[in-house]
């Protein structure tokens, strides 16, 4: 298989010529990027020699990706690669700059509605992290081979990046690590987990010891007439032995059968699938997802049980009495186990792509493969079929792709759905 396609870069056209004008960009976000370069590498001249080669035209299409931004230069005759890279924040540094811009509801208000609040930098300075660019995680490369680094090819790559920045401020998050869609999931995730966990909001003790009023709360002395050196210093009594606990009640004949024949208690399934839908109903009304989960009907139910029950003995008593064809709950639950309710859509239900899907797909599917490696598949609706290997890609109308393979003649779901259906592919075919 072919090098794989760079993960969440985006592609921008290059820049026309600009006679004159501003160099910086002029949205709050440009200028605090041009700002914090111009910080971090604070040498005038080769400033000033990027911008007037930023306004040239001579710097190809830009592409944006998390740690990275590069572009092809064109200096005379010849051409060069330059490349800027910037630190990526890890999973803990995400997650705290979340839990800050939790604590402010306008922000979070605003970022769900697909905005960069420019009080987004409070959360981040709160968190510690760097958004912006700094010492010690900005950089530069270039195959000029000019003797000043940086070199004008980088300085000017960075000001045409403020030009960006004017249209696409979510381009900042991207090149530290998450592109719009995967910030906003992590956000959400971290307003539902306060939502399920009440977390206190109104002004309770914090890990400190400080109330309401920021105010260190005092201690509680010992009770009065009590030395407490003299306590401190007296030896230790050990507790009495427990008294034994007293003998059950005898059981009345037949109770301990049952009534269902099987080991299991449904009780319990019944708060499991409450809880379930209760997370879909909060999630709705937090505003999270576009609309509630439809409730499952009588089928998706069993199959869910038969998925998730920990006792064999159910899914086998769910077999005998679902009046289904041997094995077809079998297989349901292993597209459950691997994709919930959008698993068994794409095992039971076939839909045809239009036009354009369709080709999105075939772009998707072959990504990364050079032409004499990728098998010829039979497209059949959303499904791509290698027989030769005994493999299949279900597309979602999510666009995602889930794999099965083929098992004595009938297909099977062959592990979980992922958004890029060439890595699927390529883990079923060992490509």
């Amino acid at each position: 298989m072919g090098e794989a396609q760079e993960s969440g870069a985006r592609g921008f056209p290059a820049f026309a010529a600009r006679k004159g004008g501003r160099a910086r960009g002029q949205s709050f976000w440009a200028r605090a990027w041009t700002g914090a370069v111009e910080d971090t590498w604070p040498e005038e001249e080769s400033l000033k020699q990027g911008r007037a080669f930023a306004r040239t035209g001579r710097i190809g299409p830009i592409t944006v990706s998390p740690g990275r931004i590069s572009a092809e230069v064109y200096g005379g005759e010849a051409a060069y690669t330059t490349v800027v890279t910037l630190a990526e924040l890890d999973a803990g540094e995400w997650e705290l700059l979340w839990e800050k811009a939790a604590d402010r509801p306008a922000v979070t208000e605003e970022l769900l509605a697909g905005e960069l609040p420019e009080d987004l930098l409070e959360a981040v300075e709160d968190a510690r992290v760097r958004m912006l660019p700094g010492y010690g995680d900005l950089d530069a490369d270039c195959d000029c081979d000019a003797l000043e680094h940086p070199c004008a090819h980088a300085t000017a790559l960075c000001y045409q990046v403020s030009w960006l920045l004017d249209a696409e401020p979510w381009l900042l998050p991207l090149v530290r690590g998450r592109d719009a869609g995967e910030a906003l999931e992590e956000l959400k995730s971290e307003l539902m987990l306060r939502a399920m966990t009440g977390a206190d909001e109104d002004g309770g003790e914090d890990e400190e010891g400080y109330g309401d009023d920021g105010g260190e709360q005092e201690a509680a002395g010992p009770p009065p007439g009590v030395d407490p050196v003299a306590a401190w210093a007296r030896t230790a009594v050990p507790l009495p032995a427990p008294p034994p606990l007293p003998p059950l009640p005898p059981l009345p004949a037949g109770a301990g059968e049952p009534v269902t024949g099987i080991e299991a208690d449904p009780l319990e399934q019944l708060v499991t699938g409450a809880a379930v839908r209760a997370r879909g109903l909060l999630a709705y009304a937090l505003g999270l997802t576009a609309e509630p989960a439809p409730p499952l009907d009588v089928w998706q139910d069993t199959v869910r049980i038969a998925a998730t029950h920990p006792d064999p003995r159910v899914p086998a008593r769910l077999r005998e009495s679902c009046g289904r064809p041997p094995g077809e709950l079998d297989r349901a639950a292993a597209a459950w186990r691997a994709g919930g309710v959008a698993g068994l859509e794409v095992l039971e239900r076939t839909w045809s792509p239009s036009a354009q899907e369709a080709a999105r797909a075939r772009a998707a599917v072959t990504a990364g493969w050079e032409a004499d490696e990728l098998p010829a598949p039979e497209v059949r609706d959303n499904h791509w079929t290698f027989a030769a290997r005994g493999v299949q890609l279900r597309l979602g109308r999510d666009g995602r792709g889930d794999p099965y393979r083929e098992e004595a003649g009938t297909w099977w779901p062959a592990g979980a759905p992922h958004s890029d259906p060439a890595d699927v592919l390529a883990e079923l075919t060992g490509g």
